[in-house]
């Protein structure tokens, strides 16, 4: 049986200009993590690049890797000689033409244990994902790894209670988010405090409806649009961790990278699911209409 008492790191990274000096930075804080003691890492949606979404560049395909591939294999490397859990998020080439936005699990003997494919892909404003990356296939499947059963969503499939709820009810320990989320520089700082409130407060939600811990790992740092056509996106950083209570155990800045070490206790989910018996008293008869896209 794993301990319960768990430690893990969020990598919150800015772009280091190259996939090469990316994934540098990312073995540096995943050995700084092992030395703290951390048996957990989860690193930011899309590490090994900037955030390229931004526009719509057929060209930008070129990518998109193999899993397994280089940076999995990178990934287990590490994994395998520190004796920890490593969560990454790539770019996937699945086939010609046919792409995934897909975290990875590498397992604490190096073993590639699971991969999810990001179920909502967003398309707004600056985040122009549904270009790239055809939706996840796999469903809502928690991974079993050394430290417990993982329950790895990302992103916009943050916003969703849907999502976290599947995860638990297929037995998630810990839900975890790589993330590239942020502003628009232009917004006013009002609509910028009410945006990462909103996010940071849904996220905590899912951990309290669901007694389970959460983990959100984001990018920081300003990344330019390529095309010029907007001012960026100021990627707010904030990686944080709450437990199941929505209690916010750790939080990283909006203004600079950061190694967040953090440590939760997989045990309290009994605890507070017996006091908060929230999935005891689901209607289950009565939710039907959940499967519609909307009550006309």
């Amino acid at each position: 049986m794993p301990r319960s008492t768990l430690t893990l790191a969020l990598v919150q990274q800015s772009d280091q200009s190259s996939a090469a000096a990316n994934l540098d930075d990312c073995e540096a804080a995943i050995r700084a993590a092992s030395i703290r003691g951390c048996r957990l890492v989860l690193l930011q949606e899309l590490h090994n690049g900037p955030y390229f979404c931004q526009v719509e560049e057929p060209s930008l395909f070129d990518l998109a890797e193999s899993i397994p591939g280089p940076t999995t294999e990178r990934l287990s490397t590490l994994a395998r000689e520190l004796e920890l859990v490593i969560v990454g998020s790539l770019f996937e080439r699945r086939a010609a033409g046919l792409c995934h936005n897909t975290a990875v699990v590498l397992d604490s003997d190096g073993s590639l244990v699971g991969i999810y494919r990001k179920m909502h892909v967003p398309d707004v404003p600056g985040y122009h994902e549904k270009f790239y990356f055809t939706p996840g296939d796999l469903g809502f499947n928690p991974v079993d790894t050394a430290v417990g059963r993982l329950g790895v969503l990302v992103c916009w499939d943050q916003w969703y209670p849907e999502a976290a709820r599947a995860m638990a009810l297929a037995g998630a320990q810990l839900l975890l988010y790589p993330t590239a989320i942020g502003w628009d520089p232009t917004d006013t700082p009002e609509e910028q405090s009410r945006q990462l409130d909103a996010w940071v407060t849904i996220q905590r939600g899912h951990a309290i409806a669901n007694g389970l811990n959460l983990a959100a790992c984001n990018r920081v740092g300003h990344e330019p649009d390529p095309s010029g056509v907007t001012a960026g996106i100021r990627f707010w950083g904030n990686s944080f961790v709450c437990g199941p209570q929505g209690e916010i155990i750790a939080q990283a800045d909006d203004q600079s990278p950061k190694l967040l070490v953090a440590e939760v206790d997989l045990a309290r989910t009994e605890q507070v699911r017996r006091i908060w018996p929230f999935l005891r008293d689901r209607r289950i008869d009565a939710y039907g209409d959940l499967g519609l896209r909307y009550r006309d």
